[in-house]
């Protein structure tokens, strides 16, 4: 399993690799991350827990919290108010994670309830422990955001991307797109729903489907589409883990980190998948970072791919499916495939002349 520092940082001092592990008589996990709940569900059963609240029952009878600190702030105040106001007073709570993700700023954030003492410190990373003095006061509700954008009510929640407003590389991905779309869409990573919501004005006709392994962008995403009176269908998903049938379009800005650390896989899965979930003549379209090196792998999947806008940060690459054979025979240069027809044809011939001698 790949695992933050802070993770190794804690196998290290207690023995474990994650959560699920842990020599304890019984353990709990809870986590917004479906990809994550997909892995510990599989050694956890119910005891892994997957949701953007945490329920009363998803605690009953624990005694200890180990949270593990992630690098966005108001999502760890969203989700340890959550914890804390289900907890006994008196439970032990731990807390680790990496320097940079800001972990040292755990003391004072939970001072209120929990007097937190940093018991050691490796690998740039720190663990902390206190006991729970008192209960804080949770309301889901109250941790809510929205904001507008071209008549669009957008709603936002803690650790969703882009919380506080559309961000450049949406946006330029928005300008791309052209009245006549139809069609069944898919938003992969949708975020708090702000592309796919802002399709329906400029083409009535497309349907819609949004997916994201983050609790937090799921809830987001359905508020953003009620606010505005948009039918689509919201789900998680790891991927294509979850997703059935094709599309006509498959529209992304794919995240590239893994909380601190950096990784392209969830981007190259949605490369490798779209050919499979696409109909013939659809198209993903996806917003990337110039640096990023997507294009080798558009072309590996779909044989090419186009850039149709670009600034000094972001590029737009679209890539269709003109068919499965069609997309596959363009990897290829069409003088390669000649010769190669051509020594085929001329074996083919020697071969013959041989056998009937």
């Amino acid at each position: 399993m790949n695992l933050p520092p802070a993770m190794f940082y804690l196998l290290a001092i207690c023995r474990m690799t994650c959560p699920a592990q842990l020599e304890t008589a019984s353990s709990r996990v809870h986590t917004q991350q479906y990809h994550h709940w997909q892995n510990l569900s599989r050694r956890m059963g119910e005891q892994a827990r997957y949701g953007m609240v945490a329920q009363a029952e998803d605690v009953q009878g624990c005694d200890t919290l180990v949270y593990f600190w992630t690098k966005n702030k108001p999502e760890v105040q969203f989700q340890l108010q959550n914890l804390l106001s289900l907890l006994p007073v008196g439970c032990d709570v731990f807390v680790v994670g990496e320097n940079r993700s800001g972990v040292r700023s755990a003391e004072g954030m939970m001072e209120s309830w929990v007097k937190l003492e940093k018991i050691d410190s490796a690998r740039r990373c720190g663990l902390y422990h206190g006991r729970l003095d008192k209960q804080p006061e949770f309301d889901a509700s109250t941790f809510g955001h929205q904001y507008q954008l071209d008549g669009l009510t957008i709603h936002t929640l803690p650790g969703v991307f882009s919380r506080d407003g559309l961000d450049s590389g949406s946006a330029l991905l928005l300008s791309t797109f052209t009245p006549h779309t139809k069609g069944k869409v898919l938003d992969m990573g949708c975020g708090a729903g702000v592309i796919a919501a802002s399709l329906p004005a400029r083409s009535p006709k497309v349907r819609l489907w949004l997916c994201d392994v983050h609790a937090a962008a799921i809830e987001a995403s359905k508020a953003t589409l009620a606010a505005n009176g948009i039918e689509g269908e919201v789900f998680a998903s790891n991927v294509f883990s979850d997703v059935t049938g094709r599309f006509d379009m498959i529209i992304s800005n794919p995240p590239f980190h893994e909380g601190t650390q950096t990784s392209l896989d969830a981007a190259q899965a949605l490369i490798r998948g779209a050919v499979k979930h696409l109909n013939t003549g659809g198209e993903l379209r996806i917003v990337a970072n110039t640096f990023l090196p997507y294009p080798q792998a558009l072309d590996e999947a779909f044989g090419s791919h186009e850039v149709i806008a670009q600034t000094g940060r972001f590029k737009v690459l679209p890539c269709r499916l003109w068919s499965r054979c069609q997309n596959a025979l363009r990897v290829f240069p069409a003088v390669n495939c000649f010769a190669g027809l051509k020594t085929l044809l001329f074996t083919a011939i020697v071969s013959a002349r041989r056998n009937s001698c």
